[in-house]
């Protein structure tokens, strides 16, 4: 069922797009769809199509295991950690709340939601005792967030109103962003916004931007902050890839005013993106369906440094490694900064 291949030095992603890539090399493939990882213990931990969910070791990829969470086929999109467990939701209603011991992987379902609207978005954990998941709305069009605290899981209540065909893209699992005062979540679709919640009052603010919007495939895809101030947003309209107008974006006051930046001279559309740690913001990596790209300015220009094709998700692992995954694969790149 999987295979582990060489290291791939290859023409069809990196090696004439930029020296800075040292390699790109696949160190699991199965027959998957990918669009959530973690790293923990050395290991990518993933979850996926089909019900699996699984690990495979950085440096010795034959050591890898994959379990079903269920007899169902169900889509996870969305995979989050503590210091005790994995968290995963399926996209699908009833959403079922997973929780998968990191001792033994054992596993539970600890909460579900039977909305018939349920459509959890990504999910996120501030520390180890407070998580945050968002669905998409019901009816009604209040923000819907569940809360992990006190150990269990709850519904949120709050009175934030949603706009008609405003909604999130699963795209991720990195359209939920945290501080240590805030957590951020990027809206898309026919309105695309920050709401942006004190964690100390979890009051909810909630911010106009300027990025593509309009229509139900576009908008902010993934956001990722380096502190309370300084963020990123990319995005687009995965209908029109090629699309390359007000799909990236910064901000310099915690979300309150955005900066389109790179528009017209991008990659085009894009699903994740992670600002390398203890840059500042300075370094950000990030993946589209159809391209691997990078900044070394805050965001301001972009280089594609790939042309490899069928990502979706990205994790950095240290300050010169990358773990993509997405389409059937989950790769490692080296760079040389």
């Amino acid at each position: 069922m999987k295979k582990i291949f060489p290291l791939l030095f290859s023409f069809l992603g990196v090696f004439s797009f930029s020296q800075q890539v040292v390699s790109l090399e696949t160190i699991f493939n199965d027959k998957i769809s990918i669009r959530a990882l973690e790293v923990y213990d050395n290991k990518v931990w993933y979850s996926g199509t089909d019900s699996k969910f699984g690990f495979v070791d950085i440096k010795n990829p034959q050591e890898q295991k994959q379990i079903k969470l269920s007899e169902k086929k169900l889509q996870f999109r969305t995979l989050a950690q503590n210091k005790d467990a994995f968290y995963a939701i399926n996209i699908e209603s009833p959403a079922e709340f997973f929780k998968i011991s990191k001792k033994d992987l054992t596993f539970k379902i600890v909460f579900r939601d039977t909305v018939k609207t349920a459509f959890y978005d990504a999910l996120h954990f501030v520390n180890n005792e407070l998580a945050y998941t968002f669905s998409d709305a019901d009816k009604d069009n209040h923000l819907k967030l569940a809360v992990f605290k006190n150990g269990k899981w709850s519904n949120f209540k709050n009175n934030i109103s949603l706009n008609e065909g405003e909604a999130a893209f699963a795209a991720s699992n990195t359209n939920i962003a945290s501080s240590k005062k805030y957590l951020w979540i990027a809206t898309g679709g026919k309105a695309s916004r920050i709401l942006r919640m004190n964690l100390k009052n979890e009051n909810i603010e909630v911010f106009n931007t300027p990025f593509v919007q309009g229509e139900s495939s576009q908008g902010m895809y993934s956001i990722d902050f380096y502190d309370d101030k300084f963020g990123v947003a990319v995005g687009g309209d995965y209908t029109k890839q090629a699309d390359n107008i007000n799909n990236i974006a910064t901000t310099n006051d915690g979300g309150k005013t955005w900066r389109v930046q790179a528009s017209g001279k991008n990659a085009g559309y894009t699903t994740c993106v992670k600002i390398k740690p203890g840059s500042k913001g300075k370094e950000i990596i990030s993946v589209g369906d159809q391209h691997i790209s990078y900044s070394s300015d805050f965001g301001k220009t972009w280089k594609k440094i790939s042309d490899e094709k069928g990502f979706f998700v990205c994790q950095w692992i240290d300050g010169n490694t990358i773990v993509f995954a997405g389409k059937d694969k989950i790769s490692i790149m080296e760079l040389k900064l």
